[in-house]
């Protein structure tokens, strides 16, 4: 006989009630995205490689995952009951990294060797060499396959923990993104998100002339998924959408998260340039006034 969602629901192993402590506060968490924008600048300037944009124009889906949705432990990194989060768009791997080190999974002060001979912190993520990070991300287009086959795993063995996985719109130009979102809904992965940077650029340019990718959210619909769009730098309903995506349990749930790269640092909004170029010293600056003028639009002095 055939287990139904809601059979595997019930059946599934309890939750284990142990998690990052969850943050409520909605402009503690703004405060906490623009402490990981000014990281990011700092480790790619210091690094003078990388790249910002895509980076910075995540932080508030970052934070909104490790600061409120996910359940993870960074005392035990490794604890069988956690969340996954796979990345896929490696390259924005500062904004994993910084907010690793916001949420306490190692010192802030190691962020400033990336991309350094020696560190663990690599130009692309290395499963094994930093704790938190749950994948090897480099060739792009790959992230959901790995993120698919974490959650046929959890769904087998009746696992309460949910896959997470942030890719990238320009990723989508991969046919194998595409072959795993097939596969994800063939096998109604209700334990899998996935959360699409929608911002529209990719290295060659902006992605409607590259590649053009539109509709695709009719696309992911038509592939047998659950599809939330949302504004990438409204926290409350990215967490909305998160608790949304809960609830579906017969089917994955991509979440199309527009944002601007670049995000809150004026001369790198929406600016293909800045996809893979690092700051220089006065750009540093100038971020950094730009990002430190928006901290208190939240009331921090």
């Amino acid at each position: 006989m055939t287990e139904t969602p809601k059979q595997a629901l019930l059946d599934a192993e309890p939750t284990a009630g142990r998690r990052m402590q969850k943050v409520a506060d909605i402009k503690k968490l703004y405060l906490i995205s623009n402490s990981i924008r000014q990281n990011v600048i700092r480790m790619l300037h210091k690094a003078k490689s990388g790249h910002p944009a895509g980076a910075i124009g995540l932080a508030d889906i970052f934070t909104a995952l490790y600061f409120n949705v996910m359940n993870h432990d960074p005392k035990d990194p490794e604890w069988q009951g956690r969340d996954r989060l796979v990345l896929s768009n490696g390259h924005v791997c500062p904004v994993l990294y910084a907010a690793l080190a916001e949420t306490g999974y190692f010192p802030k002060e190691e962020l400033m060797t990336l991309r350094q001979l020696g560190s663990r912190l690599q130009g692309h993520p290395h499963r094994g060499a930093l704790p938190g990070v749950e994948n090897s991300s480099g060739p792009l287009g790959q992230g959901l396959s790995v993120a698919v086959g974490m959650a046929l795993v959890g769904k087998r063995e009746r696992k309460n923990w949910k896959v997470y996985c942030v890719c990238s719109d320009g990723e989508h130009d991969e046919g194998q993104a595409w072959e795993a979102a097939l596969l994800a809904s063939k096998y109604k992965l209700g334990n899998l998100v996935m959360i699409m940077d929608r911002n529209n650029i990719q290295i060659d340019g902006f992605t409607e002339e590259v590649m053009p990718l539109e509709p695709l959210g009719e696309k992911y619909r038509a592939f047998g998924w659950h599809v939330i769009e949302v504004d990438g730098h409204n926290i409350e309903r990215i967490i909305s959408a998160c608790e949304e995506a809960k609830k579906v349990i017969d089917r994955p749930v991509m979440i199309i998260a527009h944002t601007i790269p670049g995000k809150d640092v004026s001369f790198m909004d929406f600016i293909v340039e800045w996809h893979g170029k690092p700051p220089g010293d006065g750009e540093m600056d100038r971020a950094l006034d730009s990002l430190g003028t928006e901290r208190k639009f939240y009331g921090d002095e």
